[in-house]
């Protein structure tokens, strides 16, 4: 295949990017996904622990069936296998005390009567917090209604928005504002709160599995890039890793993409790179450009720390747990999500500011104490190894006054945006970068 044989070119094998590549793929184009890193999957990849040699994502990725467009690309390349949808609402959690609790949604109750179900039958939480949760009630079925939130929504916090409907106490301490830090990656009291009501207008949708967990089965890039790259070479495509590109602009359209000094004659792109890599990609006559790359660039970041721990011995019985009141928000057991490959436990510190400057031995110190205090499994097992990944720039800020994010469209003609930081509605999730990238494909196609 000659260089001009491509119709398009990705530039950022992420979720977007792959997302945008197989749906035109799918349409028929002859598709290059320029990847500058030597791995598929941007910020939701994996890599392979050097003592251990097992896979390790970067980060632990929780999405929810109320994925439409994750689930879109996954069925395209075959890999919805590579995921497990739970049939309702199921969270177990841990105390400060050390006490058990789950909150489980009925599965013959539908949405979101489950929710209700589930909050009333919840014995974690006292008869005030649970009855609380009707007055969300209304709200939650505006926003089913109507996505185009009112304007106080994006400027009134996500804290505010519950005050203001009266969630208090355990309800909001161990549901709302932990599945909040989650979605957002953003202190309650910082992000705005109209993502956050898309995502439970989302969650509590039409149909009760729009709530439920969906967790990985595998390492994050074996979940999706790489059937997406297998997808993408079985219709004439081609996958290209360590390609940091350039995409050339000449007289208002794309002029041509530029891989390591080599240019290729190609006149449509895709960029599906993060927000803080567009001002870099783009050279030439980019002045149509300047108010998009100005607004992306004064972006603020916000990170997630994610700490690995291996033990001699399993230590849970439960595939993830809940720890409210921690700094380390939740813990997974990768043996019981990757069967007998993995042997790690991953804890997920989401919005994390205050940790992400600590150093590795700090951290490791700190998520085994909090294992220790909430397993009781892992008590007399013996840490054999901690890992800690720190994703400095895992999303961005979704506070009021942030920078407006753009849509897909570009005044360049041949040049559309992906990535979950484009103007979707939702925050900067698996969901978002996938719905991002079928629109910049819809664009192009």
């Amino acid at each position: 295949m000659t260089e001009r044989a491509f119709d398009v070119a990705v530039v950022g094998g992420g979720v977007a990017g792959l997302a945008a590549a197989t749906a035109l793929a799918e349409a028929g184009a002859r598709v290059l996904v320029l990847e500058a890193r030597g791995e598929l999957g941007g910020r939701a990849t994996a890599f392979r622990d050097r003592d251990t040699g097992e896979l390790v994502d970067n980060g632990q990725h929780v999405m929810f069936g109320c994925y439409r467009e994750t689930f879109r690309l996954l069925r395209r390349v075959g890999a919805e296998q590579n995921v497990r949808v739970q049939p309702a609402l199921e969270v177990p959690y841990i105390g400060p005390d050390g006490a058990r609790s789950v909150l489980r949604c009925p599965a013959w109750l539908p949405s979101p009567l489950h929710l209700l179900g589930g909050v009333m039958g919840w014995d974690a939480l006292s008869w005030g917090d649970r009855l609380s949760v009707l007055r969300l009630g209304a709200p939650l079925l505006r926003a089913r209604r109507d996505f185009r939130l009112k304007a106080e929504a994006r400027v009134e916090t996500v804290a505010a928005w519950l005050t203001r409907h009266g969630q208090r106490g355990r309800l909001r301490d161990w549901l709302w504002e932990p599945l909040a830090v989650a979605a957002l990656n953003q202190a309650p009291a910082e992000a705005a709160a109209a993502p956050f009501i898309r995502v439970l207008a989302e969650m509590f949708g039409a149909r009760r599995e729009d709530a439920s967990l969906v967790l990985p089965l595998t390492p994050l890039h074996e979940m999706y890039a790489l059937p997406a790259r297998r997808y993408i070479e079985a219709r004439g495509g081609e996958v290209r890793l360590n390609a940091l590109a350039r995409v050339r602009v000449e007289s208002g359209r794309v002029g041509g993409v530029d891989v390591r000094g080599a240019a290729l004659a190609i006149d449509r792109v895709v960029s599906a790179v993060p927000w803080f890599a567009l001002e870099s990609l783009l050279v030439g006559d980019v002045a149509p450009m300047a108010p998009t790359i100005a607004a992306a660039s004064r972006m603020a970041a916000k990170p997630i720390v994610t700490v690995n721990l291996w033990y001699d011995r399993p230590v849970m019985d439960d595939g993830f747990v809940g720890l409210p009141e921690r700094q380390m928000q939740w813990v997974f057991d990768k043996r019981q999500a990757f069967g007998e490959r993995a042997s790690h436990l991953s804890l997920v510190a989401s919005g994390a500011d205050a940790l992400a400057g600590s150093d590795t031995p700090t951290l490791v110190a700190l998520a085994a104490r909090e294992v220790a205090q909430a397993i009781p499994g892992a008590r007399a097992a013996t840490l054999r190894r901690g890992t800690v990944v720190r994703e400095k720039r895992a999303t961005f800020s979704l506070a009021p006054g942030e920078p407006p994010r753009p849509g897909v469209a570009t005044p360049i003609a041949g040049l559309v945006l992906a990535g979950d930081w484009i103007d979707t509605g939702l925050p900067g999730t698996i969901e978002s970068a996938a719905l991002a990238g079928h629109d910049a494909a819809r664009a192009l196609a």
